[in-house]
């Protein structure tokens, strides 16, 4: 059975002003002169109310980057879809804003890299961008549009999360989602600066069910455990295939934001193929749909229409094979992997992303 979409996250661009040592953008960034023009955005976005999905994350790199972002936004409002901007804040004015609430912008998420003005712009390697993320939150708040602060964690914030959601409150924000750090792509080149202790993952663990309980009604606080230190895989993107696809911005349709780093896969254009036709029948959704694809042990496992085995980026980005168990899960073959990477730690400076950098499409060592 195939099931309808919900979500399409929409990729405007890869430009971004910031640097995120563990951006997830993949490591051969479409440029700017191969993106999607304005047009075949907006008929995408109507192919996909069409096909059942109900809202767009328009995303990037930072899409305020698109000069015609807003005609874009117009666009899926238009379709039917929930629109919700995912941004830096760099590269948003207050006139954009304005234009984007009257286009039909239904929800604003900020990434904010630290409660801490001068880590969070070292962290993201731009000075200023905490002064500006907060500058836009508050012109978020004050056009009346729901806001969601978005905190990547790591080694270098991970014991302030209780100030994250201080900041969050403070700003106006009705939810937070605490998302650790996805070691695949660009975040390998990283894994051992960022990789928090145990101890630290235990600690934020206490932590967020302290403050979910403090703050309940106030603020929605989501958060996830991170990968290397859980005891089953999650159910990633809730299944290859299931409920979601991300369109590249060069057009490419994927069934999950890293799946580029997967190689063999083979993704249909939107040039060249209505979006219904990719999701039914594209060889990349089909790769790892359902459950037939499954090596043991997960073919007989009982949770295996729970978790879907894992992340499939992840199981390659650790075994080499995509159709692994994903090694975090504690009954996988490779799984003393994944605890001999968590131990791994450096002091050494982040190797920061940088459209312009001549590795981009090197492929960090595991």
């Amino acid at each position: 059975m195939v099931h309808k979409p919900l979500g399409l996250l929409a990729e405007l661009t890869h430009r971004c002003p910031l640097g995120c040592p563990y951006c997830s953008n993949p490591l051969a960034l479409d440029a700017r002169g191969d993106e999607l023009d304005t047009a075949t955005w907006v008929r995408v976005f109507g192919e996909a109310a069409g096909l059942g999905v109900l809202q767009v994350h328009l995303s990037g790199g930072e899409p305020g980057a698109r000069r015609d972002l807003v005609d874009i936004t117009a666009g899926a409002h238009a379709a039917g879809l929930y629109t919700n901007l995912i941004t830096s804040a760099v590269g948003i004015t207050d006139k954009t804003l304005g234009a984007l609430a009257e286009a039909g912008l239904d929800h604003v998420q900020i990434s904010i890299q630290d409660s801490d003005a001068a880590s969070a712009d070292r962290i993201a390697g731009y000075d200023g961008a905490f002064a500006r993320k907060r500058a836009l939150a508050a012109e978020v708040v004050r056009h009346k549009l729901p806001l969601t602060v978005n905190a990547v964690m790591h080694r270098a914030n991970i014991d302030r999360i209780g100030d994250m959601v201080d900041l969050a409150l403070a700003l106006g924000a009705g939810r937070v989602e605490i998302a650790h750090v996805q070691y695949y792509g660009w975040a390998i080149e990283n894994r051992a600066a960022l990789m928090p202790s145990r101890e630290q993952v235990e600690r934020a663990t206490a932590a967020v069910e302290d403050l979910r309980a403090r703050h309940h009604g106030r603020i929605v606080i989501d958060a996830v455990v991170p990968d290397y230190y859980a005891r089953y895989p999650k159910p990633c993107v809730g299944g290859w295939g299931r409920r979601s696809l991300n369109v590249t911005p060069a057009g490419k349709v994927l069934p999950c934001h890293a799946a580029e780093s997967i190689p063999g896969l083979e993704f249909w254009n939107v040039r060249e193929h209505a979006l219904a036709d990719i999701w039914a029948n594209s060889p990349a959704f089909n790769a790892f749909r359902g459950t037939a694809w499954m090596k043991e042990p997960c073919a007989s496992c009982p949770r295996r229409e729970l978790d879907f085995g894992g992340c499939r980026c992840q199981a390659f980005a650790l075994t080499g094979d995509a159709a692994a168990t994903d090694p975090v899960c504690h009954l996988a073959p490779a799984h003393a992997r994944v605890a001999e990477l968590a131990a791994r730690r450096s002091d050494a400076p982040y190797v920061y992303r940088r459209m312009h950098a001549a590795r981009e499409a090197s492929t960090p060592a595991l």
